[in-house]
């Protein structure tokens, strides 16, 4: 009988110890993310920069200028989330975005602080629609 009760209490010291463990390893790993992760996926290369103002869906405004999102256009927000456009009603929003074939806005990426105070990456010398 006393066999039983030892190894019942081992057992209970060896699972505190290890959620003890992953509780502090998760600490670590958490702590340790102090850079923006990568968006996955990547801003597109051919991505332009500008300042989206949604006005009423699907008529935005891109740099002041009128502009419309094309059917199914996809906009990720500053967690890499996709958002509907009805939820960015009124704001002015630094955003890198690509047009489709027709000239309306297909993909959104709106820009952390950090990214938006880093600048563009170098353009592709080509740009074809």
């Amino acid at each position: 009988m006393n066999r039983c009760l030892q190894s019942a209490s081992l057992r209970c010291r060896t699972i505190g110890l290890a959620f003890a463990l992953g509780t502090a390893l998760a600490f670590v790993c958490a702590s340790a993310q102090t850079a923006d992760p990568q968006r996955i996926p990547p801003i597109s290369a051919k991505a332009q920069r500008g300042v989206l103002r949604v006005l009423a869906p699907p008529d935005v405004l891109m740099d002041g200028q009128p502009a419309r999102l094309a059917p199914g256009a996809r906009i990720r927000d500053r967690n890499n989330l996709m958002v509907v456009s009805g939820a960015l009603l009124g704001q002015d929003l630094v955003v890198r975005y690509t047009r489709d074939t027709l000239g309306l806005v297909h993909e959104v990426w709106v820009l952390t602080a950090n990214e938006a105070a880093a600048g563009m990456p170098a353009q592709p010398t080509s740009t074809s629609y």
